[in-house]
């Protein structure tokens, strides 16, 4: 094991943190680009409607802010948590605000470019803690949430 990661359960000793959260994270991200959308166009009438002339830049920076916010208050967006994940540092601890922003930075760059995004999901799929590149430049992972946290 790591030393970076020392605070995160060991798949082989504790796999139920691990149990679906590649399948889990899938929805929780199709949850989340819903509400990202729908927020986007919430936006538009303050911008007096010409947002619909940049709507995928505004719609990338309600979803950057979207995503650094709610991380860094629950180490989960509203779609992990519906699918009960959160988000762990390598020494175990919630996620602060910049670590959030450093995720969401590098989960953004990689979700943009093809071929980063497919090694990502590979490595989320093979790996025993289902982190993707972002995960393991980082040293955090998605775990299933206990009960009543």
């Amino acid at each position: 094991m790591s030393d970076q990661l020392w605070g995160l359960p060991d798949p082989d000793l504790h796999g139920e943190f691990y149990a679906d959260v590649p399948a889990k994270r899938l929805v929780a991200f199709v949850i989340d680009t819903i509400v990202i959308l729908v927020l986007s166009v919430l936006v538009l009438p303050f911008t007096a409607f010409t947002g619909l002339f940049f709507f995928p830049f505004l719609a990338m920076v309600v979803g950057f802010t979207y995503r650094v916010v709610t991380i860094a208050a629950k180490s989960a967006t509203p779609g992990m948590r519906l699918m009960a994940l959160e988000l762990r540092g390598g020494t175990g601890q919630r996620l602060d605000t910049t670590q959030a922003v450093m995720h969401t930075l590098l989960f953004s760059i990689f979700i943009s470019t093809l071929v980063l995004q497919a090694v990502s999901i590979i490595l989320m799929l093979t790996r025993a803690r289902g982190q993707g590149l972002h995960d393991m430049i980082l040293g955090t992972a998605a775990i299933n949430r206990a009960a009543g946290s």
